[in-house]
Formats: structure tokens, C-alpha cells, sequence
């Protein structure tokens, strides 16, 4: 049986305007603009309308943005059903408002209170992250665990966003040193990401603690349909689990194309993005060439 995924985007993808449009013609749409504005109790609508590229990278004003532009595109769908749901790092908590886990108020709150852990992480270490183009994830991995097992430095997968790319995270001297072995061992390119922390490795535990209370303290529902988690790239419908998984996402790879095949082998055919950009569309693309794409943005 054929079934239509809905996939949700990460950091990254936000761009000037971004959720305008629906504002000014869905009445819907303007008043969940409007109720997250009050819930973070500032008018993030009017940076993501009408702020600078450098203003949108705040990371207390982009993880919000997108997972309320993403959740909003999908609500403003007349027919959305999906199948399954899955979304890349920060678009989880997206996922999980499209499959009735989270409502949107609670989402937003969990959002923003991980946008803030991390960027204090950030702060306690000098870390970065680096795309790893045209290597073998076997390659990447073990090139990683010979770098930390020489040199002591933090350096670990992060983003296995499609075959022949792959996201590293770690110390700023750990990163480069592994690049510098990733370009040794035949990378079409090892380059440093503009991004302020390692996400998704070891570095990112003080913010884990603190999300972890948080999601601890919200109520999670039975979902509608299966999502499939970063962490586990595999349907998940118990909402303990799901708990789980979300507190373990932070210091965890982010196993994007895992969770394609995963949800093609149990029948996605279609997969549909919600939220800002196209970047999900090219990555399943290039994981399952056979799949029909296409995104609401």
C-alpha cells in the first residue's frame, strides 16, 4: 500500500519572509502567529517577516521560526492525513505537532527553552560542526573514532543526511583535525559550517539535562500516526518513548537517511515538506531516487 510521508525541516532553512504570505491571507494562520508571539512574548513574526538574514540566525529567534512556520504551512493544508511523520533534528518537534503528540503551545514552549539550552552550550566550549562530502559514512565513523582516540578531542557523526554526506560535530581542534584526515582518505570536501556548537554530540549534555526537565514536565499524547525518530531511524508510537528519544536527539546523530529507508520500507511512496526551504526534498531524492517529492513552504 502506498503512503504519504510528511517531513519536517531543521535549522538552516529559514529565510526572510518566511510565513508572511499566510499571515496576511489566512486568518487561521495570523492567529497562531499571533499566539506565538505571546507564548515567547516577543513579535518573533515581525523578525521572521521582515528581519535581516543575521537577525534570523539568533538562535533564540531561528529554531522557533521554523518550527512555527513548518506547523503552520501544515495546518493551513485542507487535507492533510499523513501516514507517517518525521522531521530533521529540530523539525521532530514539528513532527510531533502534525501527529497530534504535541499541541502547539506546548511544542513551541519545549522549542524555545532547547533553543536556549543549546546556545548555552554553545557558550562553554568553543565547538563547530563540518560537511563531509564524498565519503563512505563507514569512512567518516571510523576516521572520527581515530581522531578522538588520538588526540583526546570531541569529534563524532552528527547529520547522515544522504549517502556521500555526512555531518560531523566537535571541538573546534577535533573538527579540524578530522577534516584535515577526511581529505587525506579521498573527501570530495571536509568544510568547517558556519554554526556556533557541536549539536548533536557529547557537548551538547548541559543543554540535554536542562530540555530533558522540560519534556519530562510536558504531557505527550498518543500519536495519529507513526514518527520516526532521529535517533532510532524507526517508527515510534509509544509517547514514553518518544520522550525519550526527543531528550536523546540532542547528544545523538541525527540518522535522517536511516529514517527514508526506513519509512520507504514500510511503504512511504510520497513525501511531502512542510516548512521553509526545499533541503529535505534534494535529501530524499538523492536516499530513494524512486520517491515522489514535493514541499509547502
Amino acid at each position: 500500500m502506498m503512503k504519504h510521508a510528511y517531513i519536517f525541516p531543521g535549522q538552516g532553512s529559514q529565510f526572510p519572509g518566511m510565513g508572511k504570505n499566510l499571515y496576511e491571507t489566512n486568518a487561521a494562520s495570523k492567529a497562531l502567529f499571533e499566539k506565538a508571539n505571546d507564548i515567547l512574548g516577543f513579535r518573533i513574526s515581525d523578525t521572521m517577516f521582515a528581519g535581516t538574514d543575521e537577525e534570523l540566525k539568533q538562535t533564540k529567534v531561528t529554531q522557533p521560526a521554523i518550527f512555527i512556520h513548518s506547523v503552520i504551512v501544515y495546518k493551513s493544508l485542507p487535507d492533510a492525513k499523513p501516514d507517517m511523520v518525521a522531521g530533521h533534528s529540530l523539525g521532530e518537534f514539528s513532527s510531533l505537532v502534525a501527529n497530534s503528540v504535541l499541541n502547539f503551545e506546548d511544542a513551541l514552549r519545549l522549542v524555545s527553552i532547547r533553543a536556549l539550552a543549546m546556545q548555552k552550550a554553545c557558550e562553554v566550549r568553543p565547538s563547530t560542526m563540518a560537511a563531509v562530502l564524498g565519503l563512505a559514512d563507514e569512512k567518516v565513523e571510523q576516521i572520527c573514532a581515530e581522531v578522538e582516540n588520538e588526540s583526546f578531542e570531541v569529534v563524532v557523526p552528527a547529520n547522515y543526511n544522504c549517502p556521500g554526506q555526512l555531518v560531523i560535530s566537535g571541538s573546534v581542534k577535533g573538527i579540524e583535525l578530522a577534516c584535515a584526515r577526511m581529505k587525506e582518505a579521498g573527501a570530495k570536501r571536509a568544510l568547517v559550517l558556519p554554526v556556533g556548537g557541536a549539536f548533536h554530540s557529547p557537548l551538547m549534555s548541559p543543554a540535554k539535562e536542562e530540555l530533558a526537565a522540560a519534556i519530562e514536565a510536558t504531557m505527550f499524547n498518543k500519536p495519529s500516526c507513526p514518527v520516526y525518530q532521529n535517533v532510532v531511524a524507526k517508527a515510534v508510537t509509544d509517547p514514553d518513548e518518544i520522550k525519550k528519544n526527543l531528550i536523546d536527539q540532542l547528544t545523538s546523530p541525527v540518522r535522517w537517511t536511516q529514517s527514508v529507508l526506513s519509512m520507504v520500507s514500510d511503504g512511504a511512496t510520497h513525501f511531502t515538506e512542510n516548512g521553509p526551504g526545499k533541503v529535505l526534498q534534494g535529501l530524499v531524492q538523492k536516499i530513494y531516487k524512486e520517491a515522489v517529492v514535493d514541499g509547502m513552504s
